[in-house]
Order: C-alpha cells, then structure tokens, then sequence
C-alpha cells in the first residue's frame, strides 16, 4: 500500500481553503451590496415613521416646480405665503409674485429680482423675517439667496430662487404667514440722493456765512 505524497496532500488542503475563502468572500460581498441597496428604502420607511420630509437632489434643484415632499403633503389645509420686499438703499428689489398659496408639506419656489441701478459694485444680503412670528420654525427654506453675500455690478440684474417647504406642524390656526427680505450693502454707506449731493457741491453765495 503506497503512501500519500506530503506535498500532494498539502496541496490538495491549500486548494481546499482557498475555495472556503473565496465562497466566504463571495457570500459577503452579495451581503453588503444587498444591505447597501436596501438602506435606501430603510431610511425612507423610518423617515416616514418619523415624520422627517426626505428630498432628492432632483427635488431640491428643480426650481419652479412644486412636488410633494415624501408623501407627507396635508392637503386638507392651504397657506398662502405673502412675499415682501425692503431695500435699504437706492437699488430695486422685489418678489416675482406677491402670494402663493401651499399646502403644508408641499414643496415651492418663489424668485425675487434685483437690479442694482448705480455705477459703482455693491455687495449686499437680505435677512428673512415672518409674520406671524411663530410661524419662522415652521418655515423651512432649503434653497435661499440670504444665506450668502452677492456682488453686483453696475446696471446688474439678477433673479434668485427661494425653495421652501411649510411645516404641516404648523398651527391650524395660522393660514397666512408672511416672508419679509430686507436687502440691505454690506460694508457700506447709503449715499445721499441726487439733489441733496448736488445742493451740498453748489458753492456758497457769497458774503454768506459759511
């Protein structure tokens, strides 16, 4: 009776392994791409259960359009959204439209307009105020011009969106809420009107007291 040859058998045990390894790395990998497509509608179910909106880039990005947010839209209910305007200096700002009315819950986009009229650049921003002012934490903005600085140049004008879903937490008493901007330069001066910049370069008569 002939003997097995050592390095034969450890041959054939090397094999072996390594066909245990691979199953077992086959096996985890189809586990973790199973897991990692499925987190996707977990993360949505506890959202849901939640009560937490949940949006796509798409949804976020597609300014104009007014897509329910994750199936939490209460549209038993309508708010309209009156939209204001202040400018603190001798520029033109104001909103496209002067209402719009949502359903809690509902994904909107409003745009406001600008147009800096002077023959010198401006940085400026706007900071958001509402009425009533209880409804601020219930006003989620998810896209929005104030929260940066813009430069303008002269004569320039732009157009900036304002992407904002309204709470359905909101109080059922409160059916009109009102989003105020004022735009205000940052860093600088508001410079005298025309006529009053002209009377102050006109030389004095003279024999006036100075």
């Amino acid at each position: 009776m002939t003997r097995p040859d050592p390095a034969a058998r450890a041959d054939s045990i090397l094999r072996s392994d390594n066909r245990r390894i691979f199953t077992k790395l086959v096996v985890i990998t189809v586990l973790m791409f199973g897991f990692g497509y499925a987190l996707v509608p977990i993360y949505r179910a506890v959202c849901n259960a939640l009560g937490i909106n949940v949006l796509s880039v798409a949804e976020i990005t597609k300014f104009g359009s007014r897509q329910p947010v994750n199936g939490q839209v209460d549209a038993t209910r309508t708010v309209t959204i009156e939209f204001d305007a202040n400018a603190r200096g001798p520029w033109e700002f104001k909103p496209a439209q002067r209402t719009l009315d949502v359903h809690p819950g509902e994904l909107a986009t409003v745009i406001y307009e600008f147009r800096n009229p002077q023959d010198r650049t401006m940085v400026a921003q706007a900071i958001p105020s509402y009425a009533p002012l209880q409804a601020g934490s219930h006003f989620n903005k998810l896209e929005c011009f104030c929260f940066s600085e813009h430069t303008l140049k002269p004569g320039e004008s732009r157009q900036w969106p304002v992407t904002f879903v309204v709470d359905n937490k909101l109080p059922r008493d409160v059916r009109t809420i009102t989003l105020s901007y004022t735009f205000f330069e940052v860093g600088g001066k508001v410079p005298p009107a025309p006529d009053q910049a002209a009377r102050t370069n006109v030389p004095a008569p003279a024999g006036a007291p100075s």
